[in-house]
């Protein structure tokens, strides 16, 4: 069966997949093909019920298919699955946003991640009238054109294009520094301090795996951008709703001008958004003179499973015991692996984690690169052929749902155990 759905979407989509992190090119394999997913489970064409750390990158904290999402996602449908019009329901959802994140005063919903960090870096430059934004190599914030760039290979800071059909032009917005390397963002900010619209950061890094800021870190990107008068955006769509009941950036002491959200806060429908306070949101038209429009933005789909998605995570507070279960898993994931003499570390953070084959956490991108890849793919074939799906890819988080229960973590440690002595 497999084998057929490879066949026929190659032949019909490029690769045969909608987005690449699907094609298993850095596993290696054929690509799953998804049947249905229920609770911790994704269940495959091919006959496979797999455990599920993915969760589709993140979005599914209550598991697949929750109840009170599908319920409330079939009685919307049923009304119209778009308007174009407002609705009580996008007015109901900026209120719980804005009520449970410290930072907003006001929000605007889109209809992707990317979706959200676009608009959010057009109304940092909108707003102060400067052209240059600042990233972190590994850390991924979307395909836009300005963020799809590497440290260029001239001088130090200035980006250069990592995808075709990037312009030289719009590489050269950008500038790039090492993940948790202050110094070297105060050097660039300083430089350029004229013309820097934002900084741009995951403050949890967790698109090159997961990657922790050091202590202060972005307490100094704070510093730094008061000082220049620069935005600091938090790129929060993974971390967004995960790990408390609002952002990441109600646990910590540096505080964004902007939060971009996604992920979560649609249920498992597309959905981005992007809000912080009202003197800058504000600059967003129909307001303010920096355009950005979706016909689907906050439609009444996205809505009602967002809407159930938030209330149910609001009434549960899971978040403690997601913590608690996690570091059971990977605590004992590190003494399986130490046991067997297999160097590995698994940096974690509420229910969030990564596995790297090398002896201490990574900091940076590169780091993470000197990981070995090898035997993660070992491993994370090991672990498949178990029932066991981690993302497919060494540079991936994976994350627990609240449907992961303490007999399901038992179950995947003694997979771990497998697969490492395998490896």
């Amino acid at each position: 069966m497999n084998n057929d759905l490879h066949s026929r979407a190659l032949s019909v989509i490029p690769g045969g997949v909608n987005s690449p992190a699907r094609a298993f090119k850095s596993v290696g394999g054929n690509p799953l093909y998804a049947d249905r997913a229920e609770g911790p489970y994704l269940y495959t064409r091919d006959g496979r019920k797999l455990l599920d750390f993915c969760l589709s990158f993140g979005p599914m904290v209550l598991g697949h298919a929750d109840p009170d999402v599908v319920k409330a996602l079939q009685e919307a449908a049923v009304k119209g699955t778009s308007y174009a019009v407002t609705t009580e329901a996008e007015i109901e959802m900026a209120e719980l946003i804005t009520g449970s994140i410290d930072i907003m005063d006001k929000v605007r919903l889109v209809n992707s991640g990317t979706e959200a960090v676009m608009t959010a870096l057009r109304l940092a430059r909108g707003y102060t009238g400067r052209n240059k934004i600042l990233k972190f190599s590994g850390c991924y914030h979307g395909h836009t054109d300005s963020m799809l760039v590497q440290a260029g290979s001239g001088v130090a800071g200035i980006a250069a294009a990592s995808s075709a059909g990037v312009t030289a032009e719009a590489a050269g917005s950008t500038l790039v520094c090492a993940f948790n390397d202050a110094a070297a963002v105060e050097t660039l900010v300083r430089e350029h301090a004229g013309d820097l619209a934002a900084i741009v950061v995951e403050p949890l890094a967790a698109n090159m795996g997961l990657v922790l800021p050091e202590a202060k870190y972005l307490l100094r990107l704070r510093e730094l951008c008061d000082e220049v008068g620069a935005l600091l955006i938090f790129d929060e769509v993974i971390t967004g709703y995960r790990l408390t009941f609002g952002a990441y950036a109600n646990l910590c002491c540096a505080k964004p001008d902007l939060i971009t959200l996604g992920k979560i806060i649609g249920g498992g429908l597309p959905i981005g958004a992007v809000g912080g306070k009202a003197e800058i949101m504000n600059h967003l038209a129909p307001d303010g003179p920096v355009y950005q429009a979706g016909t689907l933005s906050g439609n009444p789909l996205c809505m009602a499973a967002g809407l159930a998605n938030l209330r149910k995570l609001q009434s549960l507070n899971p978040y403690s015991e997601l913590e608690a279960r996690c570091i059971r898993l990977t605590d004992a994931m590190k003494t399986a692996a130490a046991e067997k003499g297999i160097p590995v570390a698994i940096p974690r953070f509420g229910s969030m984690f990564s596995v790297f084959f090398r002896e201490s956490e990574p900091r940076n991108f590169s780091e993470v690169m000197a990981s070995d890849t090898e035997r993660f793919v070992k491993v994370f074939h090991g672990m498949l052929d178990a029932g066991i799906y981690l993302p497919p890819s060494p540079f991936e988080t994976s994350f627990l749902s609240v449907l992961h229960t303490d007999a399901l973590l038992d179950k995947t440690v003694e997979a771990w155990e497998q697969a490492l002595a395998k490896s």
